[in-house]
């Protein structure tokens, strides 16, 4: 089993496209009889992100952080976060002065908009979001939600709600919101125990804090050459960049291609 994160690892946000070399490491490993799996803080379903799917068309899928888990289209596994833990986070995050919030569908439901505004125009040059009323979350279900904010105001949000866990993007502008006792990681034991594996024949691939512990935890956990240098640290193995063939040469390196 082969674990891969999306943004970054898999998705270039450079050049907006997978590296060929990415797609072709994706069907020699099927070739060779490798289970593919998307690890992502993302919403796969999301249709900003679903098209993906039909190019990588993963064996498995934890999306949102281990929130939501499928295999072969069937829901092993899904969490909302408690409705009450989310008000406390939104007011905490309108009172800090810090983005909070999600995008559902095509509607972007931000606490303090204008800070998610501006790290994206900032980073994009552009921001072309829909914000709607972030109270509305309160009668929606949420699996998890995302921090726009610095590292020092994410680690003291951290401080403020101990249930939770904040990891910092690649880039140091935000933070996937991790409720305690959902990762990575516990999707692909979930996965593991679902195909009849062990943990000590999983791959892991990532390259921000949220791949954290999967990076720990699967036999082999590999950081991209651009990856935070924190996972960089804890990682059995560095690969190149995305940018040269990161995916290609470090399947190459385990003989797994």
């Amino acid at each position: 089993m082969v674990s891969f994160d999306f943004d970054k690892t898999l998705y270039d946000h450079g050049t907006g496209t997978i590296p060929a070399s990415a797609l072709k490491a994706l069907d020699l490993l099927r070739e060779n009889g490798h289970l593919i799996v998307l690890a992502t803080g993302r919403d796969m379903d999301n249709p900003f992100s679903k098209p993906f799917l039909e190019v990588l068309r993963p064996d498995a899928r934890v999306d949102q952080n281990g929130a939501k888990i499928i295999a072969g289209g069937e829901l092993l596994f899904e969490h909302y976060i408690d409705k009450t833990l989310l008000k406390r986070m939104m007011a905490y995050a309108d009172a800090q002065g810090v983005g909070l919030g999600v995008t559902l569908g095509n509607d972007d439901y931000y606490v303090c908009p204008e800070r998610v505004r501006e790290a994206e125009l900032h980073r994009w040059g552009e921001c072309g979001r829909q914000f709607r009323d972030p109270m509305e979350l309160l009668s929606l279900p949420v699996r998890t939600v995302s921090f726009i904010g610095s590292t020092k105001e994410a680690e003291a949000m951290e401080r403020a709600f101990p249930e939770v866990s904040l990891r910092m993007f690649s880039i140091d502008y935000g933070a996937d919101v991790v409720e305690k006792g959902l990762s990575k990681a516990e999707g692909l034991r979930r996965l593991c125990a679902h195909y009849g594996l062990d943990m000590r024949d999983s791959f892991a691939f990532g390259d921000s804090m949220n791949d954290m512990e999967i990076i720990e935890e699967a036999a082999v956990g590999i950081a991209m050459g651009n990856a935070r240098a924190e996972l960089k640290a804890i990682a059995d193995y560095i690969t190149t960049d995305i940018t040269e063939d990161g995916i290609w040469n470090a399947c190459r390196h385990y003989k797994l291609i």
